[in-house]
């Protein structure tokens, strides 16, 4: 029997939603244990930038295809409601947060989901929304965990930060990217990976509090539509 393609579409979609909601609930069940918040949250960071290996499995033939931000369009909603109106039990707010401060859910995770749901659909399925998940996801989520343990050497613009940890930011940021990109389409495109790597390092290092979810997805953007288009 032929399946229709919304249909499997619409089977890859709960895949994707129950991944992204099962990470918050085994992080939850962590923090419950003792496990440190701030890493948990940052766990929760990398695994959402992670969902576009779902991406290699959607059938791209059919409109269907944009189910692809189901996960990210519920948290959006949940993030709202959560950043309103939860109680500091909550488990977003314990796996999600810094400080246990509902109102963090507003800015970067919701951030972080916006960006989501622009790249699953204006930029669906292209290098430029791959590249700027594996570094807003892996770099990004790995820089202050690793800035927190080795970060020695500090500096602050408009947010302090390591040089350990924009070095992070960096190489995992790269990898990752690299990694997606092959396993989604095939190819290595070493150089241009570079030049995004730098600039997206140096945009996460200046960036103001809070807002590195916007600056750095913004600033690959702008380099794939306008310089290495």
């Amino acid at each position: 029997m032929t399946i229709s393609p919304i249909l499997y579409n619409l089977i890859v979609m709960i895949f994707s939603v129950v991944y992204v909601f099962s990470v918050v609930a085994i992080m939850d069940h962590f923090v419950k244990k003792g496990f440190p918040q701030d890493i948990s949250r940052k766990l929760v960071h990398i695994a959402a930038g992670s969902w576009i290996i779902f991406w290699a499995f959607y059938d791209n033939s059919h409109w269907s295809k944009y189910f692809n931000i189901a996960p990210a369009l519920i948290w959006s909603i949940l993030l709202l409601q959560k950043g309103f109106f939860a109680k500091p039990e909550d488990e977003a707010v314990k796996t999600m947060t810094r400080a246990g401060d509902r109102r963090e859910l507003l800015k970067g995770p919701l951030y972080f989901t916006l960006v989501m749901n622009l790249m699953g659909t204006l930029f669906y399925n292209t290098t430029l929304s791959v590249t700027a998940m594996s570094y807003l996801g892996w770099g990004d989520g790995i820089a202050p965990i690793f800035g927190k343990k080795f970060g020695k050497h500090k500096f602050k613009f408009l947010s302090e930060k390591s040089i350990e940890g924009s070095f992070a930011f960096l190489i995992f940021g790269f990898l990752s990217s690299l990694l997606f990109n092959y396993i989604l389409f095939g190819n290595i495109r070493l150089t241009e990976n570079i030049i995004v790597g730098i600039a997206a390092t140096i945009a996460e290092a200046f960036s103001p509090k809070d807002s590195d979810n916007l600056v750095v997805p913004a600033i690959i953007a702008i380099l794939y539509l306008f310089v290495l288009n």
